[in-house]
């Protein structure tokens, strides 16, 4: 059974994070607001990335990856801009 991690664009323009085994009724949970406070409050608009792991665990692992990273690497990654990404990441390294 696959599991998948997918970001929503949310309403504000804000990404939200999240993993599923049930990419479908997942999906549906958020656009009908009973999913979480977060996208109850505040409306997906857009799915903007979706992976597909090999285990719930890997994807979960991938997800609290994601959502430790900055604003501008989320976006970077959902637009497909791999070269800020690393850029945005080497910064970063430098920092430690």
């Amino acid at each position: 059974m696959s599991a998948f991690l997918y970001i929503f664009r949310l309403k504000s323009g804000s990404l939200y994070v999240g993993t599923t085994l049930n990419l479908d009724q997942r999906v549906q949970e958020h656009r009908e607001g009973r999913a979480c406070r977060t996208t109850s409050l505040d409306p997906p608009l857009e799915l903007v990335l979706l992976e597909q792991h090999i285990t719930f665990r890997g994807a979960r692992r991938r997800e609290d990856q994601i959502k430790r990273w900055t604003r501008a690497k989320k976006e970077a990654f959902v637009s497909g801009d791999m070269e800020t990404l690393r850029n945005l990441a080497k910064s970063r390294e430098g920092h430690k």
